[in-house]
């Protein structure tokens, strides 16, 4: 058992949340309160309203996310929102959410896990982003079907889609996961041959194979659950407390 404000305090100073920017909807941090104390806590990618059914299920008291419940800005309170809201308030169940502070993070974010469970050891942060950097970046020696098969492995086994525009033979990589694949020709300037995301716009596959860069979309939700698993994680082992992961992905 820990209390819910030792525990808020940790995470913010922990992903540095007064200084890294965000998008608007972001909202990051607490989003919902508790009565206080946190015995059992779960990890998921979004603040929906299945995932906060199931924490609910689960009497979870802190809800760990990546993409929070404000995402479309204000909005009256009905429906669905005023459902999970709800429900979430009716079962005590704190929400907390982590976006591009935790993208970012040197050895919990989306990025750092990602590109070491590839089996990068060594990599660095790239991609300036509004004063921050967004993305990893590593040198390597495989063949493009190896990165392929690294990076659908790395994600439990699902299909990666690639656009083969660049060399064969992999030397510089990198990762921004999510839905950067728009940024292929920012990234392609940065002397990259291979880029790893989640997902980018139908443009993107084209102009990848002009720019002669091997883009690979392997799925937002999929290289969005590295960063939460390892959050949770962490603090299960400092704060004492049972985790789980719940698994609601969109296929996207």
């Amino acid at each position: 058992m820990a209390e819910t404000s030792t525990v808020i305090s940790h995470l913010d100073d922990l992903l540095q949340m007064s200084k890294v920017p965000d998008y608007p909807g972001a909202h990051n941090g607490l989003q919902l309160a508790n009565d206080g104390v946190i015995c059992r806590v779960a990890a998921a990618v979004d603040a929906c309203l299945p995932v906060i059914q199931q924490a609910v299920d689960q009497e979870v008291d802190l809800l760990l996310v990546h993409h929070g419940m404000f995402w479309s800005g204000v909005q009256p309170i009905r429906d669905a929102y005023y459902q999970k809201l709800k429900l979430a308030m009716e079962h005590n169940l704190a929400i907390y959410s982590a976006h591009i502070p935790l993208d970012i993070h040197e050895s919990l974010g989306n990025n750092a896990q990602l590109i070491q469970t590839i089996g990068v050891e060594n990599s660095q942060s790239f991609f300036p982003w509004k004063g921050v950097l967004l993305g990893q970046r590593a040198e390597v020696d495989w063949s493009r079907d190896e990165c392929v098969q690294r990076v659908q492995k790395a994600i439990g086994g699902s299909r990666v889609h690639c656009s083969a525009g660049g060399p064969s033979r992999v030397r510089q990589i990198a990762v921004i996961t999510g839905g950067a694949g728009s940024e292929v020709a920012a990234v392609a300037a940065q002397g990259i041959d291979t880029f790893i995301t989640g997902e980018g716009p139908h443009h993107t596959y084209a102009l990848a194979e002009e720019l002669g860069v091997n883009l690979l979309y392997a799925g937002h939700y999929a290289t969005e659950t590295f960063g939460v698993k390892a959050l949770a994680t962490h603090m299960s082992e400092k704060f004492d407390v049972p985790w789980d992961f719940i698994d609601h992905p969109s296929g996207l």
